[in-house]
């Protein structure tokens, strides 16, 4: 009973579609990740002076170390600042590639959207009276409020 059950819910329509779209998003992460840590930042690091950002970090242990990996094997306490604009650059690439791609969806939508005509409004079928205010029915001459003629 609780098998089926279980079954029934892993093989449902939209848990199947999310278990796609996380390992599809993972996979895309480490491309994007690599794109950064190894196309775009040697470069950027070269004209800003060889810069390598993944050894940009500030020792907080008060040590000298030639690098954060032999920082963190010494046991320093250090903040990784160059890690994390690794990280945030491969965020903004993710983010705009997201971006992209859900417009490209809206605009495919639009146009595959059918024009709906609004609908012609009913015809009246009251009218308010020009004395009391008060909704009468369209086809009546007299008031049944104030009594008054209600012709035009």
């Amino acid at each position: 009973m609780v098998w089926q059950e279980f079954k029934d819910f892993i093989t449902r329509g939209n848990v199947l579609d999310l278990a796609v779209g996380i390992i599809i998003g993972a996979a895309f992460g480490r491309i994007v990740t690599s794109l950064v840590n190894d196309i775009l930042m040697p470069p950027i690091g070269l004209i800003l002076g060889k810069v390598d950002f993944s050894n940009l970090y500030w020792n907080l242990s008060g040590g000298n170390y030639e690098s954060l990996k032999k920082a963190q094997e010494a046991g320093a306490v250090t903040i990784n600042y160059g890690l994390f604009i690794n990280t945030v650059i491969d965020f903004l690439i993710v983010a705009a590639a997201i971006f992209f791609v859900v417009r490209w969806i809206n605009q495919l939508r639009a146009r595959t959207q059918l024009q709906v005509t609004p609908k012609q409004d009913a015809p009246a079928i009251q009218k308010e009276c020009p004395r009391c205010f008060n909704a009468i029915s369209i086809k009546a001459t007299r008031c049944p409020y104030c009594t008054s003629d209600c012709i035009g």
